[in-house]
């Protein structure tokens, strides 16, 4: 199949495309030095190839308190960003199937998390912008779908981890921060402080797992959203707690500060419609995901020297 995919330099997007290179799909890739899809015809290079699938990734966002301090940039990229992405779906690639990624914190916190659920309530008031993007996504697939006939999918994942993250910098994802900054306080001797009182609670998803159900799922399901969890969450305690376990980094070390952000107290994908759809799925245990994921970070820990800034 021709594959598009838009983030395609992302952490999920390097795997996704190595995955359907390894099937013999024909792949191609935007970037955003190369295409900038906040204008209408960063795109017309691909006009006439016809694809049979559009993965869209991209997003203009990243991890920790960004989403506060950014909240209308937010809002108007990233629906540039997605209204662009689906007009040109609509008018240059009707036939293909759209698969877009939404997020866990488009959810109502005081709402079960279930797919029913995703476009009722209200978001937490720090992710706001960013999650009501991702909802206004979902409906525009939705609306397209409704008059057009166009075919979609709408994936939602737990937080996603595994090696081969960025490390330029960036603010990461809970798992990778806290990773970094238990190995600088091994390596580099720092004080390691977790943002909160580290009772907050997430679950996580080994990348090549997401990919793998949803492949599969993408292969028989249409015009749909489903939730990619793990079923099982832990508290950043916990987690801290297996991760100085695997380094041999003393846990008593750590200090936690509850003046931080930290996001939603619990974060936590209810996967029923999952289990029905594919109940024979398997995933990569924790404690061996982490072990490659921190092992991939101890070969790189030359590169732990940027600040750490997140939402752990």
């Amino acid at each position: 199949m021709k594959i598009l995919i838009t983030g395609a330099n992302g952490f999920l997007g390097k795997f996704l495309s190595q995955k359907l290179l390894e099937e013999k799909h024909e792949i191609y890739k935007t970037s955003s030095k190369k295409n900038d899809l906040t204008l209408e015809n960063s795109l017309d290079e691909f006009n006439n190839v016809k694809f049979d699938q559009i993965f869209h990734l991209a997003a203009w966002t990243q991890a920790g308190d960004f989403c506060i301090y950014h909240p209308g940039e937010q809002w108007i990229k990233n629906q540039k960003i997605n209204t662009n992405i689906l007009n040109w779906w609509l008018e240059k690639q009707p036939q293909a199937k759209m698969i877009a990624m939404g997020t866990s914190c488009s959810y109502d916190p005081d709402l079960p998390h279930i797919e029913e659920n995703y476009l009722k309530g209200k978001p937490i008031d720090s992710l706001f912008t960013y999650a009501m993007t991702k909802r206004m996504l979902l409906t525009g697939l939705t609306a397209l779908n409704k008059q057009y006939n166009l075919n979609y999918m709408y994936f939602i994942p737990s937080t996603l981890y595994g090696p081969e993250y960025h490390l330029d910098g960036r603010q990461m994802h809970f798992i990778f921060d806290l990773i970094r900054k238990i190995l600088k306080g091994k390596y580099f001797d720092e004080k390691v402080i977790l943002w909160g009182d580290g009772y907050q609670r997430r679950e996580l998803v080994y990348v090549d797992d997401f990919i793998n159900v949803m492949l599969n799922l993408i292969k028989t399901q249409n015009n749909t959203i489903i939730n990619i969890g793990a079923g099982k969450d832990f508290s950043i305690r916990e987690f801290a707690q297996k991760i100085t376990e695997n380094v041999g980094y003393n846990f008593d070390e750590i200090k936690f500060d509850t003046s931080k952000y930290v996001g939603a107290k619990s974060k936590i994908l209810i996967n029923d419609k999952l289990n029905k759809l594919l109940p024979k799925y398997n995933l990569l245990s924790l404690e061996q995901g982490l072990f490659q994921t921190i092992e991939w970070f101890e070969k790189n820990r030359e590169k732990l020297i940027f600040p750490t800034n997140s939402d752990n």
